[in-house]
């Protein structure tokens, strides 16, 4: 836990967790990383006449980190890695340069946002969620409405952000809570800039009654899409039914969702602790049979191990996304998005592993089909994804021998907010909920949150998390 003179490190590379699987231990490059990064801080801080908090919980010292992210990376690599991040030398002492190379104007809509509220479902006690470590002296005090939208809208630079359902029916996240955080953010903003989707659970409980409660919960809420867990919160399924010892409720559904509306179906593929049905082999037969739905596969695949180039035919972690969607005749300009929620959180740290994960989504899906995502706040306030998605580019080397285009302004918009604008139909919001960037700048250096980092750690703290989801193996 960082002490009040160390606010933690402002781009979260360090090992962490939402919840749904054990994060990595700290690897020597990780720590190489953080030590460089604090001796630059000291120094430039000390050169500035600013404590090291206020630089460390600054844009400058964000652009230092990212600086010595991608040094470190270049040497690890011995001068070949695959990614690296654009920053302006200038940009580690002064907060102008800071805001050219990891500020931007650009729409920034986040697909998947949870948070909990607390409630008398948890009666005496915080829930065991990544949100319980906020800071707050009562835990309690994490689970808000307030908490939720002051991370995402005053301590980053996000514009829109669709709240997620959760793995498992039941839970405190639910529609009524998100209808209300919609209207507060609605009155506080002045505009439409929280979405909901609806929860479905096709396998937990009897089929007709799970299809008559989609029915009843479009007729209450405005939904922007709908949500499920193949492998979490009931019997396992899939999408395309293939497997007869899962539940036979994946076409079903579909057919629900398409006769219901709206035609957008997020469906969690990746991070499972194993369970088979997590794996998205069903994506590319589903998609392919439901050509009037649009797929969002939240996580695109990704299981936490280590990802390089695509191979022909592989079934593991994101390769396994796009075999299966390969194999169905399917790729760029179809019905299904690649979304990088909490992917881009583990492997940013890793510019020749994001490399590889962002150039060969690219590279299949096309640039209008991969979707901005963070998994926030299960990981505090997202503005370190988003300072290190602007700064990243994949290195020429790597342009040439796998295929991978280059990181543009115009894509990294279109991956940002533009693709999930045109998706879910609704017009961009560029203004910063009547709160100006100056004043964003300095919520963040007043912060008590500073750079803190909720999830969980290490195993201990991530398997009571993973044992609440009921993944059906």
């Amino acid at each position: 836990m960082p002490s009040d003179d160390d606010p933690g490190l402002p781009i979260k590379i360090g090992p962490c967790s939402n919840g749904e699987f054990v994060p990595r231990p700290a690897s020597r490059f990780t720590r190489e990383v953080a030590r460089r990064t604090r001796l630059a801080a000291e120094h430039n801080a000390r050169v500035l006449g600013m404590s090291r908090r206020q630089f460390l919980l600054s844009s400058m010292g964000a652009a230092t980190m990212l600086t010595v992210l991608g040094a470190c990376s270049n040497d690890a690599d011995e001068g070949s890695p695959g990614g690296t991040f654009s920053v302006d030398p200038e940009a580690q002492r002064d907060p102008r340069a800071a805001a050219e190379s990891i500020g931007g104007d650009e729409f920034v809509f986040d697909v998947q946002g949870h948070f909990l509220e607390y409630s008398h479902d948890f009666p005496g006690r915080a829930p065991a969620f990544p949100q319980s470590s906020c800071g707050e002296q009562d835990a309690k005090d994490c689970y808000s409405v307030d908490k939720f939208l002051d991370l995402i809208f005053n301590n980053s630079d996000t514009n829109m952000i669709v709240l997620s359902a959760l793995p498992f029916s039941g839970s405190p996240l639910n529609p009524e809570v998100m209808a209300q955080t919609i209207d507060i953010a609605d009155r506080v903003c002045g505009d439409r800039r929280v979405l909901m989707q609806g929860e479905a659970h096709p396998s937990d409980g009897q089929l007709e009654v799970v299809l008559q409660n989609m029915s009843d919960l479009k007729g209450r809420y405005d939904i922007g899409a709908w949500k499920v867990y193949c492998h979490a919160g009931g019997p396992g399924w899939y999408l395309d039914d293939h497997d007869p010892e899962g539940a036979q409720v994946g076409n079903a559904f579909l057919e629900q969702a398409a006769a219901l509306g709206p035609p957008i179906v997020a469906v969690h593929k990746g991070f499972s602790a194993g369970s088979k049905y997590a794996d998205p082999v069903d994506v590319g037969p589903a998609a392919s049979a439901h050509p009037n739905l649009s797929f969002v596969v939240y996580h695109s695949g990704y299981d936490g191990d280590p990802e390089g180039p695509y191979e022909e035919g592989d079934r593991v972690g994101v390769n396994g996304f796009i075999t299966s969607v390969k194999q169905a005749d399917l790729g760029a300009g179809d019905n299904v998005y690649a979304e990088l929620g909490s992917t881009w959180k583990m492997v940013m740290g890793n510019p020749t592993e994001a490399a590889h994960v962002v150039g060969k989504l690219l590279a299949t899906f096309g640039e209008d089909r991969v979707v901005w995502g963070t998994d926030s706040i299960w990981y505090g306030a997202p503005q370190d994804q988003i300072q290190a998605f602007r700064s990243f580019q994949i290195t020429s080397e790597f342009q040439e021998r796998f295929g991978y285009p280059e990181l543009t302004p115009a894509i990294k918009a279109k991956i940002l907010g533009l693709n999930s604008a045109s998706l879910y139909g609704v017009d961009p919001i560029t203004t910063k909920c009547e709160i100006s960037s100056d004043d964003i700048e300095q919520m963040r250096l007043a912060s008590a949150d500073a750079n803190r980092t909720f999830g969980p750690t290490n195993a201990a703290e991530a398997m009571p998390l993973i044992a609440s989801h009921r993944i059906a193996y």
